[in-house]
Order: structure tokens, then sequence, then C-alpha cells
């Protein structure tokens, strides 16, 4: 059995969200790193425990999660499956030249042990998935924030009590009205009489 320790080693988090800055590539093209060593192996186990799946029903499972914002490659998802059927915790079985793989009691096992894991690791994943999206921000949105981080930093080191007020509730105020949308088209009607 081949010796797959050696990528266990775990980055901190944030350096993952670095390498968001692009989609995937043509092919061969190396896409963003979204999963962090053990991720994909614990992601493809709980996959495959909901469901039997081929290789390819998987990297479309994975692409759904994303919103088509991402897709993972034969080449990073096939070696993963040989090291799960390695480890007897998925049986691959082939039919018409392609294997069907289920999860074997060693694997469900396995997965109820990570269950706080997979948790994590679902938090993770959607905060992948916001970050792609974030990078479809328009230009103008993209310097509005930049220009908002500029302000912040020009204050560094005035905060009175009342400025450090102030300024939060402007902010406060900012994303609440952000992430209450657009104001109901009769509101703007009526503004305009």
């Amino acid at each position: 059995m081949r010796d797959h320790h050696h990528q266990h080693h775990h980055h901190p988090f944030m350096r993952e969200t670095d390498e968001f800055e692009r989609r995937p590539g043509g092919r061969g093209g190396r896409g963003p790193r979204v999963f962090a060593p053990g991720d994909l192996k614990l992601l493809l186990l709980a996959l495959i425990a909901e469901q039997p799946s081929h290789g390819y029903d998987l990297i479309r499972r994975i692409e759904d999660m994303f919103e088509g914002a991402y897709a993972p490659s034969p080449g990073v998802i096939y070696p993963t499956l040989t090291f799960l059927e390695e480890s007897d915790l998925i049986a691959g079985d082939a039919q018409n030249g392609k294997k069907l793989y289920s999860a074997t009691s060693t694997g469900q096992a396995s997965l109820a042990d990570q269950q706080v894991a997979l948790d994590g690791l679902k938090v993770r994943l959607e905060v992948s998935k916001r970050s792609m999206r974030g990078h479809d921000r328009p230009a103008q949105i993209h310097e509005a924030v930049h220009n908002l981080r500029h302000a912040l930093q020009l204050h560094h080191g005035q905060w009175s009590e009342a400025e450090i007020i102030r300024v939060r509730d402007l902010l406060n105020a900012a994303a609440t009205a952000i992430a209450a949308g657009p104001a109901p088209l009769q509101n703007t009607a009526e503004i305009a009489q």
C-alpha cells in the first residue's frame, strides 16, 4: 500500500482562499486550490456514502455544489478514489469498464467518526463558493471596496471612542442596506413624486 501520509500537513485555511483568483483554466491548466489535504478524501467518501457513484458522477456533483464555478479535474478525483479503495473505505464494482463506487462498512464507520470534520468541511466549501462568486464582482464595486479599505487605513491611529462608534455605525448600516437588497419599486416611485 502506498504511503500517502506526507499529504496530511494542513495549511492555515486563509492560505487556501488566496488561490481563488481564477476559474479553472483549459485542459491541463491548473485550477484554483479548493481542497486542503484530506478534505477531498472526506468529501468523496461522504458523497459515495450518500449514493453509489462513478468517478464522473462525483466530478459533476462537486461542480453542482459550486454552482459551476469550480469542477475538480479527473487527475485529482481518480487518484483519491484509488486511495480510498486501497484503504477499504470504498469498493469499486467494475461495470462496462467503469467502476461504480460504494462505501464499505469501514467507510461508513470512518465517516461517522469524522462527522465534526465533515461539518467543518461543508462550512469551508460554502466560504469557497462565495469567494469564487466574489471574483465576479463588477469593477465599480471592486473599486468601491478598495476605497473603503483605503479610508480605513488613512484613519489609522485616530480612533477616539466617538470615532469608533461613528465608523462602526456607518459600516454596519452599509452592510445591512446591501444585504437587504434593492428597495421595492413602489418606494422609488413615491420618492420620485
